[in-house]
């Protein structure tokens, strides 16, 4: 085997490990909830925080794989993944079962930052494209198994726990293989340093303004928690211009200079921020308001990811021929689409059939599969090469971002439009007999919800038009270091 397919087998693995693991646990979240008795606030963080963890340190660990190496730390990623899933399925309580997820979040940063860096490195810019659709077609085939065998798994005897032993022997597997197979062929950076109070100003006022947010839809919009939020702000502000002040800043602003890269994360980070929180509304609704089981609710979402996979490797080989403008604008613009139709389905949402809701969902899965091939190359080309580790780092941390205030947005309007026992009854998937007035106003945030994620869509697809039209085949050729 060439061994760039080597180092495609194997980010094929981690990415599917790391969809199949969050859709696994997004579907089992109620039976979690129900199992665990655990609050509200804890069920949005035992998806939030893995995915807050992993944003917070993307960016040090791209840094880190441009100083150290970048298959050192992808294959230290496997092994802390392994042992956070390990943690994760003895898990006590809610707020335990948050902790260890933290944990595998650390394992997931180390993964998701150098995955896209050691393809772009191996692969030449004529197959660049297809290499990375490949990759994110494969963690889409993870999220058609999770969200099936999440539900199976969950309501048998073996119980919600079971979903994080598949981790155990898959993660071995792949931390062992990675470790005797995969060789250093990235330019090292050996002056660069860390930058610590960067990493503490974005991850801090992230998670400060996250946990105001949720405090406020929760307890009531008081001055404590919106001051919470204001201090995250000003953090992140702070980021920024500290950013631009020290010689080794965490988040490289010089490469916003480069219009595709600059245009590529610009309509990123939008496009995250607009669908990060459907299939969480989803999965909720299933199970809160349709009283599904895990499993049939799993079924019900597979027509996002059976589309995904259809799309995601066709517009990564178009976009190694004719570029990635038009098709990460025309993935967004369908993308709105079908959050528009989700907002417009007719009331009472509770009464909905699977065939009503079979359209949007394929259409939000298609415009995902048209968008995440063309822009990942279109940025990975666009970069120096010996600045790609960093890159790609910047790019999940990005992605990671937007899912989180995605997933904040969705968690604050509905816990803004029921009472918190109303809410605790729906995420552990137990609402029936809420009264109809209840259950009128959650659905209606739910139709709030996906028209502003559309228009999100929209405003996605304006940056992502404005990129620079450019064939892979012009790209700058990867620099390569041998150990």
């Amino acid at each position: 085997m060439q061994y760039k397919y080597v180092v495609l087998t194997n980010t094929t693995i981690g990415a599917f490990m790391a969809i199949l693991d969050s859709n696994i646990v997004l579907i089992a979240l109620p039976t979690i909830v129900s199992d665990l008795h655990a609050s509200p606030f804890d069920a949005v963080w035992i998806i939030m925080g893995y995915i807050l963890v992993t944003a917070s340190l993307l960016m040090t660990f791209g840094r880190l794989s441009d100083i150290f190496g970048r298959v050192r730390l992808y294959n230290l990623g496997f092994a802390l993944f392994t042992i956070g899933s390990a943690l994760c399925s003895v898990a006590p309580n809610g707020s335990s079962l948050v902790v260890f997820r933290l944990v595998q979040g650390s394992g997931g940063a180390l993964i998701f930052s150098n995955a896209a860096a050691l393809l772009t490195d191996v692969f030449p810019p004529t197959e660049r494209g297809r290499a990375l659709g490949l990759n994110q077609v494969a963690g889409t085939v993870g999220s058609v198994l999770g969200l099936a065998l999440g539900g199976v798994l969950a309501g048998s005897f073996l119980g919600w726990r079971s979903i994080f032993w598949i981790n155990i022997p898959v993660g071995t597997f792949a931390t062992l293989w990675a470790y005797f197979k995969l060789k250093e062929t990235g330019e090292r950076r050996r002056g660069d340093r860390l930058d610590p109070l960067g990493n503490l100003l974005f991850s801090g006022g992230l998670t400060v303004f996250l946990v105001g947010l949720m405090l406020g839809a929760l307890v009531g919009w008081d001055l404590p928690f919106l001051g919470m939020m204001g201090v995250g702000l000003a953090m992140m502000i702070g980021f920024v211009y500290a950013e631009s002040k020290v010689k080794f800043p965490m988040m490289d602003l010089s490469l916003f200079r480069i219009r595709a890269f600059a245009t590529g994360m610009a309509s990123n980070l939008l496009a995250s921020v607009a669908r990060g929180g459907v299939s969480l509304v989803l999965v909720f609704y299933l199970q809160g308001v349709l009283l599904l089981d895990a499993y049939t609710a799993g079924l019900w979402l597979i027509p996002f990811s059976v589309a995904f996979v259809t799309f995601g490797p066709l517009s990564g080989y178009l976009s190694d021929r004719f570029g990635s403008r038009g098709l990460s604008t025309a993935g967004l613009l369908v993308t709105a689409v079908a959050l528009f139709w989700f907002g417009l389905l007719p009331l009472p949402l509770s009464n909905i059939s699977y065939e009503q809701l079979l359209v949007p969902m394929a259409l939000s899965g298609a415009g995902g599969g048209l968008f995440v091939a063309p822009n990942v190359a279109s940025i990975m080309n666009a970069t120096p090469a010996p600045r790609r580790g960093i890159a790609s780092g910047m790019s999940s941390t990005l992605v990671n971002t937007g899912f989180l205030l995605s997933l904040g947005l969705a968690f604050a309007v509905m816990a803004a439009s029921v009472p918190e026992t109303v809410l605790q009854a729906i995420f552990s998937g137990a609402a029936g007999g809420i009264s109809p007035l209840i259950e009128t106003k959650f659905i209606g945030s739910i139709h709030g919800l996906f028209l502003i994620m559309g228009l999100i869509a929209l405003f996605a697809a304006v940056p992502a038009y404005m990129t620079k039209k450019q064939k892979a085949e012009h790209a700058e050729p990867s620099v390569a270091f041998v150990e």
